[in-house]
């Protein structure tokens, strides 16, 4: 029999197999007494009174439709159950039963617990204990029945209408309550009900005293709450919780009570808090690390009012010098220091968090450590921290000698309400604490000295890494951060040199260390320093980051760059750029070279990108800002160039800095001489030259160089580069295209390279290399292209070299600016 024949059976989605045929074998039994329609029928009605009660299953809504036509349950005494003039005793109703009533007396009854129902709905259930002179049994009453607690109370005897009975998931029966069953308390002298009441087990409280709580128990106790913690979150078997250990005392003692996942609820759906009187009813004593407590299971909290043998709670606040080893102490003071959360990983696999912060008060300071969710505890330097029932602890890396350690149990109250002599003492301590300002720096005379500064990041150099004495690898990132009083030079180590920072945006640096610099007192970001980026609105005091550059910058043009100027800016257009080169140093290392030119109006010079530098993603004609570049005379070229390295930033100009500089076009006609060839000097750069091309010899348009080294390689078969040693699976090739140039004054011979040969052809490289190869080493496919150019007039700006071989002058293109035929 399939699925299809039960088609309209509200069934699970992923029912099993063996669920299934349990289904199959219950039609079965009943299909000569129930039509199909009229099984489905009642299995659905059922179903539906039972919707929010999770803990059934189809199995157990089979077993109600089927058993009151298998002789478990006869029609007659379906009928006759519901009057609670013939109720059932707890002993012999047997699971299966339904519909029955009994008399009983409540033995407990819990707080009832929230749940999501398997179609995702929310429900509720709550659990009592009942028992009759027959026994005593467990009875669960769901979100419609949970009503009737609000009067009912432990001791009193019920009547209960319309109860199902099946096997319990602890072992032997468990009584369930329908969506309308009935449940009141009843008056036990009333001479209509069983006379046999009498006989019915007597409730207890049984209140005993904190200090008479033995391990392993369920007690009831009367006592004051005097510590609400925050729950915490914890993870088991990768599902998460979270957990709370409330603290209750009595005349007797003081002792914990753990609320364990939707539990913790309770909290705020009874409103405790520190101070409310209450009362645990049949709650579960364990004995942990020598110690007593009390777990929240089926048992019931209640606040309770009356005059109770209870003192009121008095907080012993210990002072922090006073700090020795011992256990649950309140301690107050101001927040000094913070640091940043340190994220570990545990025995079990699971992320754990801890995070240091510092209290002082008139007597000293301390360390507190939190672990957990507690490092998320909302704190800054300056505010009152209360901590109750903290763990004083001896701890060698402590200045005092001493740390605080925190747990479930402990409470941590942010500017709590404390009186009027404290708080001046503590406001005191706070008065003197914020960050100085970064001039202020440089009074620091020692070392390791730690400050705390506001400021703008005006530069940010590149992270580099460095082997320490123990062979691990450390991380190092250095720039400057200024306010309107200074700068200071500023290195991020490690993790802090990997964080992501930006140029120009305001950070609070708490804890840094001062260290002796050569020549100034610079500051280390460290492991214990927190780096706290800051909004618009927090950085208002401090100056924009514009004023910050021209206060620690010097504007200069190109043309009146110096030789070793320092602290300079200057602003350009990228005029030219070049690819990267990879170049060997003397110690074998390998490292990159970019070059390119930028020009303003009053001139261009040449930039030299190295190593990380030569990455950045600036294009051609792009204006960019180059902060503190090293300048340097090139005898070479008889002029100064820029160098750019790990100290120097290339930025974008700001808007007004862009305004005072011209575009490319206008830096072109400003920058770019025109000559005629006749009058062209070996000194020569960027001149603008016009003039017919001819004469193209395409025949070493391809020149083979080395993948690796990049030399000129004299045969493009050659397995092995006679230059750097290397196996050459195939060479690279440089686009070379020697030709003339002509004007009224004279011709000169010029040699366009790469991209300038690929917009003279109108081809790629690459399509050049693919035809050469596929033409088996000959250009002829190039000659048609050769003479489309022939005779062409190009308008070039151009180098003039010098070529020893002939002893003449040449042109070498950098751009080709016009081209006409």
């Amino acid at each position: 029999m399939d699925k299809e024949f039960f088609n309209g059976m509200n069934l699970a989605e992923d029912i099993s197999e063996e669920d299934f045929q349990y289904i199959v074998d219950g039609w079965e039994k009943v299909q000569d007494t129930l039509s199909k329609d009229e099984f489905i029928d009642k299995f659905n009605k059922v179903k539906d009174e039972y919707k929010d009660a999770s803990f059934f299953s189809d199995k157990d809504f089979i077993d109600m439709v089927v058993n009151p036509f298998t002789g478990k349950e006869t029609a007659t005494e379906t009928e006759t159950d519901f009057d609670l003039e013939n109720p059932k005793t707890i002993a012999e109703v047997e699971p299966g039963r339904q519909g029955f009533s009994v008399i009983a007396r409540v033995m407990s009854i819990s707080n009832p617990k929230s749940f999501i129902s398997r179609k995702g709905e929310e429900g509720s259930l709550a659990n009592m204990q009942i028992a009759d002179n027959t026994g005593e049994v467990r009875l669960v009453l769901w979100s419609e029945n949970i009503k009737h607690l609000k009067h009912i109370s432990e001791g009193d005897i019920v009547e209960i209408s319309e109860i199902d009975c099946k096997d319990g998931f602890r072992g032997g029966k468990e009584f369930s309550l329908r969506p309308r069953s009935l449940l009141r308390a009843i008056d036990e002298t009333n001479e209509n009900y069983p006379k046999n009441i009498d006989e019915f087990p007597v409730y207890e409280e049984n209140l005993i005293s904190i200090a008479d709580i033995v391990p392993d128990e369920k007690v009831s106790i009367i006592g004051r709450l005097i510590r609400v913690p925050a729950p915490h979150t914890y993870e088991s078997n990768g599902k998460k919780g979270k957990v709370t250990s409330l603290e209750i005392q009595d005349s007797t003692g003081k002792i914990s009570y753990t609320l364990w996942n939707k539990d913790v609820d309770l909290i705020n759906r009874l409103g405790l808090k520190e101070g409310d009187i209450v009362k645990l009813l049949n709650e579960q004593s364990r004995e942990r690390n020598g110690e007593i407590s009390l777990s929240h299971w089926d048992g019931r909290i209640l606040k309770v009012e009356g005059d109770f043998d209870i003192p009121e709670y008095e907080e012993n606040i210990i002072k922090i010098g006073n700090a020795q080893e011992v256990k649950d102490v309140s301690l107050i003071g101001i927040v000094t220091k913070i640091q940043d959360t340190i994220e570990f990983d545990r025995q079990d696999g699971t992320k754990g968090f801890v995070k240091s912060i510092e209290i002082t008060d008139d007597t000293g300071s301390i360390r507190v450590t939190l672990w957990g969710d507690d490092t998320k505890l909302q704190v800054s330097k300056g505010d009152i921290l209360k901590v109750i029932g903290g763990n004083i602890e001896y701890d060698d890396y402590a200045t005092s000698g001493y740390r605080v350690n925190t747990n479930w149990n402990t409470e941590l109250k942010v500017n709590p309400d404390v009186n009027d002599d404290l708080l001046e003492g503590l406001n005191d301590i706070s008065s003197k604490l914020g960050p100085i300002s970064i001039g202020e720096v440089q009074d620091h005379e020692e070392d390791g000295e730690e400050v705390d500064v506001i400021g703008r990041l005006v530069t940010i150099y590149d992270s580099h890494s460095f082997q320490r004495d123990d062979g691990s690898t450390g991380f190092v990132r250095s720039g400057d951060i200024a306010d309107s009083t200074g700068k200071v030079r500023i290195s991020f180590w490690d993790e802090k040199a990997e964080a992501s920072y930006g140029i120009g945006k305001a950070y609070q640096i708490e804890n840094a260390r001062t260290r002796l610099g050569m020549y100034e007192v610079e500051l280390n970001v460290g492991k214990t320093t927190r780096v706290i980026e800051l909004t618009d609105a927090e950085a208002a005091d401090l100056p924009s980051f514009e004023d910050l550059e021209e206060q620690i910058y010097q504007t200069k043009k190109i043309y009146d760059l110096e030789e070793d100027d320092m602290n300079v800016k200057v602003v350009g257009r990228i005029m030219e750029i070049e690819d990267t080169r990879e170049f060997e140093r003397p110690d074998g290392s390998k490292g990159l070279v970019r070059n390119m030119t930028i020009g303003d109006d009053s001139g261009f010079i040449a930039v030299t990108l190295w190593d990380d530098k030569t990455n950045l993603p600036f294009d051609l004609n792009e204006a960019i800002k180059i902060q503190n570049p090293r300048i340097r005379y090139n005898d070479r070229s008889n002029r100064e160039e820029l160098s750019v390295g790990n100290s120097t930033n290339i930025l974008q100009p700001s808007y007004n800095e862009l305004n005072s500089l011209p575009d490319i076009e206008e830096l072109q006609n400003i920058l770019y001489t025109s000559k005629d060839i006749a009058n062209l000097e070996l000194e020569d750069r960027n001149v603008r030259i016009t003039g017919t091309f001819s004469e193209p010899y395409i025949e070493r348009i391809l020149i083979p160089k080395c993948p690796i080294c990049n030399r000129t390689l004299e045969d493009e078969d050659e397995e092995e580069c006679p230059h750097c040693g290397n196996y050459i699976d195939k060479p690279k090739y440089l686009l070379m295209l020697p030709a003339k140039i002509t004007d009224e004054t004279g011709e000169i011979q010029v040699t366009f390279f790469n991209e300038l040969v690929e917009e003279l052809l109108g081809m790629k490289h690459d399509e050049i290399v693919e035809m050469y190869e596929e033409n088996e080493g000959d250009f002829g496919f190039l000659e048609t292209k050769a003479m489309d150019i022939e005779g062409q007039s190009l308008e070039l700006i151009a180098d003039v070299t010098y070529n020893n071989y002939d002893e003449e002058i040449r042109l070498r293109p950098k751009k080709i600016v016009k081209k006409e035929l």
